[in-house]
């Protein structure tokens, strides 16, 4: 029997209330209060009530069934076939459908076919950089001497989710404020007039082919750079919006010089020098940290990071264009078929963007299975149907209210452009990865578009389809 989410939090408050009811009763029906030292004192304290029962909650979410049967292509293609010709996702659709325990494909709609995949691209990037590195793995940011006595050098490593204090765009951030006391105690009190900042682990344009004029200037991303904080952001934001820096490594450099007491440095871009005195380290959180909240936000500064310290790994420039040939040799390393792989950048904002479904389910499919451990973490980043992320506010209507809860999917979204790629668990408990992409959205049809998406993952939560 499945339960729904809502159901679940009525449940457990009811469990919350009982156990407090238990425990004033056992309070009452043992005296309610002692005298301590016999009475002696004239002290009165609460009796010891013995502690609540713990039992097994309810499962949340309905666990796979290796026994179960799936869904037959004949019985999809009867479930899915009226839904991919609804006009609020236009002209061209493309499905594909996978049985998670096998990897086989159960339904294919156009799902050879290279299309726009928007945001359902950094699903690719999320297995390119955890494969590459692992889940465990810490970024470094450092801090070494100059070339002068009263200069340092600020050394990024990659880490777009740095702090400069509590105040934070990312939760669990590392903290630059940590790092400047280290820095201040090491320097011993020698003065600083001026801060390298060295960003060269990444190169480069700074913004992908096929991006959107608009897509720096109105903030939807920074210019990639390896040494950035907050996203690029010029204050730190929770809904991962506001303006952000022109130059994100000078942006830290000049924040950096007031941590320090150094407000007057000069700022200037450079170069490490080989051996340089090391002055303070910053590590990261895990990486599966970092691709958690590119997921789950659809954060495209994330995003391109991942993309370049990919490259970085395999030995390529750490380019656009060695990032995506860094991300397809490391899906190839891991069998996942990238036939038709033809993609640009790492966040899914270049319209020059090209894959297909069958790519997309085949990632998800290993993700699920037990041959790449690596790839859980990107599982759990994906956003929960009408609870979390990019899909807090989504599966809402009727047609899709069968999904919340049990669909965990990757949104995609550009002009003309609306995806979801994810997995669910059918009604007779089988695990399937799904990608739908519509590539002909009516103009101003977005949420609409999004609504249709959501009916069609929701069909597949709801159906046998033997």
């Amino acid at each position: 029997m499945r339960i729904g989410r809502h159901s679940v939090l009525w449940l457990t408050l009811c469990w919350v209330l009982a156990a407090v009811l238990v425990a004033d009763l056992l309070w009452f029906v043992r005296g309610g209060a002692s005298e301590v030292n016999g009475g002696r004192d004239g002290v009165l304290v609460p009796a010891v009530a013995a502690g609540p029962v713990f039992t097994d909650p309810p499962a949340v979410l309905t666990p796979d069934d290796d026994s179960a049967e799936p869904p037959t292509e004949a019985g999809l293609a009867t479930a899915l076939s009226a839904l991919l010709t609804d006009p609020r996702l236009g002209s061209s659709v493309a499905v594909s459908v996978r049985d998670a325990e096998n990897g086989t494909t159960l339904f294919s709609r156009n799902a050879d076919t290279p299309v726009t995949p928007a945001s359902t691209t950094k699903t690719v990037t999320a297995a390119g950089v955890l494969l590459a590195y692992g889940p465990a793995h810490r970024l470094t940011t450092k801090v070494v001497k100059g070339a002068t006595e009263s200069e340092i050098v600020i050394v990024g490593g990659g880490d777009p989710t740095l702090a400069f204090g509590k105040e934070m765009s990312y939760p669990g951030s590392a903290r630059l404020d940590v790092l400047a006391k280290d820095v201040k105690a090491a320097l011993k009190g020698a003065p600083v007039t001026r801060i390298v900042v060295d960003s060269t682990l990444f190169s480069g344009p700074a913004a992908a082919p096929g991006w959107d004029s608009d897509i720096i200037s109105d903030n939807y991303s920074a210019p990639v750079n390896a040494l950035t904080a907050d996203g690029g952001r010029v204050e730190p934001t929770a809904d991962h919006e506001g303006q952000r820096a022109a130059a994100p490594d000078k942006f830290v450099g000049q924040r950096f010089a007031q941590l320090i007491g150094a407000g007057g440095a000069e700022v200037v871009e450079g170069r490490a020098a080989d051996g340089a005195e090391q002055l303070g380290e910053l590590k990261s959180p895990p990486l599966s940290h970092i691709v958690d909240a590119m997921l789950t936000e659809s954060d495209n500064v994330i995003a391109e990071s991942m993309l370049r310290l990919t490259a970085v790994k395999k030995g390529l420039p750490a380019t656009f264009d060695g990032g995506t040939q860094a991300r397809k040799a490391v899906l190839d390393e891991a069998g996942i078929d990238t036939a038709g792989y033809g993609l640009r950048d790492g966040s899914g904002l270049s319209r020059l963007n090209r894959l297909t479904p069958n790519l997309l389910t085949s990632l998800l499919a290993k993700a699920v299975g037990n041959g790449h451990p690596q790839l859980r973490t990107l599982l759990a980043g994906l956003p929960v149907a009408s609870y979390s992320g990019t899909l807090a506010d989504r599966f809402g209507g009727d047609s899709a209210s069968a999904g919340v809860g049990l669909v965990r999917a990757k949104t995609g979204t550009l002009s003309g452009v609306s995806s979801l790629a994810g997995m669910t668990v059918t009604l007779d408990g089988r695990i399937l990865t799904f990608a739908a992409v519509a590539n002909g959205v009516p103009d101003g049809g977005g949420d609409s578009a999004e609504a249709a998406l959501d009916q069609i993952a929701a069909t597949l939560a709801k159906c046998g389809c033997r």
